[in-house]
């Protein structure tokens, strides 16, 4: 079968890792990938965004199946655009749809859904500019860390967490009056600030039942011990040490079994994978928020653990078998560093020769920010090379992915050297 890849990450290279792995695959296309996923099919210049174009080259090269990674086309309608086109409707898209989508689209829906749903999260309310004082208000009642997120999709941006009541009030200010995230933030969620230790739990549905995939823990800050900027994330680990049995059965029937549910009973058709964004709060699950895609990093550690062939799964989500279709999971760990150019978050230089790239032994490296430049390959964004281990436990997975990264070199080139280092904590106690 013909399937194109939407997106250019290190998420997407993983897809691509894994699609080229099936049986069933026969050409494999991704739109517009980097340096990474040219190993592992043919990359095609068009955006994510451009709709147009990517109908018309799923016409040329009789695609089957469009597998969307990032989650701007989702939330743009892309599903809704295949499916109202006579030409292109029998293309099975692997992500959902505009009305679904909200889950990850607005903060403010997916808060309401949990709400009727009984699903646990923190309590909030939602604010516009015309009740700012009902906002300042609230914060008031609220005792410090304070949560504010914009309603719409901001790039990763759109959450703040303060300390300080005035900080609070000035920012929400900025974010409602002074549109800081444009149309993203014209409504903003404040919330309660949950004290626990955070994870990733998936799921892929195709609109009736499911299947859970590996959990991950990833680590958005770019500092050591979690300090400094948020990122798109600097590493992960899969499986998470402190979500055993016991918790992943809460987990499951406090929140993917009302989330599927309550998704039916909405009379939304959900088709593709759900990311739940969870905290462990004294070993019970809160959920942070939704999103309408796979993560990343988590990924690049989720991905390397499915056994099965990842094109049964996508059969399974299109056709609505997916309860008669086999999941099988690696046993051992997997754990990933990033590698990121020199002074991201912020201003970083790009074009950087990357060397070493061959070097690696017994890893995977995903690219996350990469280009060909004839022979060379060169870094095109902040977050570059996503370098994958295995091992039998996190450490030795973890020591295994470090003694990769130390192979691979480009000008200014940074990684945490402290990935896990919470979950290690929380086994000694």
């Amino acid at each position: 079968m013909n399937v194109l890849v939407l997106g250019s990450g290190g998420r997407e290279h993983a897809f691509a890792w894994k699609i080229a792995q099936s049986s069933q695959i026969d050409k494999l296309f991704i739109a517009p990938g980097n340096a990474g996923t040219a190993q592992e099919g043919t990359n095609v210049d068009i955006a994510v965004d451009d709709f147009d174009a990517i109908k018309a080259f799923c016409l040329q090269e009789k695609i089957e199946f469009v597998f969307v990674g990032p989650e701007l086309p989702l939330v743009n309608g892309i599903h809704d655009f295949f499916l109202a086109d006579d030409e292109i409707k029998h293309i099975a898209i692997i992500g959902p749809n505009k009305e679904a989508a909200q889950l990850e689209g607005s903060k403010d829906f997916s808060k309401k859904f949990m709400q009727k749903y009984n699903i646990p999260t923190a309590k909030y309310q939602t604010f516009t500019k015309d009740t700012l004082e009902n906002g300042y208000a609230f914060l008031e009642k609220l005792k410090p860390p304070y949560v504010l997120k914009a309603d719409g999709l901001a790039a990763g941006k759109g959450v703040l967490i303060l300390n300080k009541l005035d900080e609070a009030k000035k920012e929400l200010k900025s974010m409602l009056t002074d549109a800081k995230f444009g149309d993203a933030s014209s409504r903003v969620v404040i919330e309660e600030f949950l004290d626990g230790i955070e994870l990733s739990v998936f799921v892929v549905t195709d609109g009736q039942s499911y299947k859970k995939l590996p959990e991950a823990k990833d680590y958005k800050r770019i500092g050591e011990g979690d300090t400094g900027l948020n990122t798109g994330g600097m590493g992960a680990v899969s499986p998470v040490p402190f979500a055993d049995q016991g918790f992943m059965d809460k987990v499951e029937n406090q929140i993917i079994i009302p989330t599927v549910k309550g998704l039916r009973k909405e009379g939304i058709d959900y088709q593709g994978f759900i990311f739940f964004g969870l905290i462990n709060v004294k070993n019970d699950p809160y959920v942070i928020e939704y999103n309408c895609r796979m993560g990343d990093p988590e990924t690049e550690v989720v991905i390397p653990r499915l056994k099965s062939d990842i094109l049964e799964l996508f059969e399974g989500v299109a056709t609505r078998t997916l309860s008669e279709r086999d999941v099988e999971f690696d046993d051992r760990t997997a754990a990933t560093v990033m590698m990121v150019s020199g002074g991201y978050p912020g201003a970083y230089e790009k074009e950087k020769m990357i060397n070493g790239l061959n070097n690696a032994h017994d890893a995977v490296v995903f690219h996350a920010g990469t280009k060909k430049d004839g022979p060379k390959v060169l870094t095109s964004g902040g977050r570059v090379l996503s370098v994958t281990a295995y091992g039998k436990n996190m450490e030795k997975a973890l020591e295994r992915a470090y003694e990769n990264v130390k192979k691979i070199d480009f000008e200014k080139a940074y990684s945490r050297s402290d990935i896990g280092f919470d979950l290690k904590e929380v086994k000694k106690k």
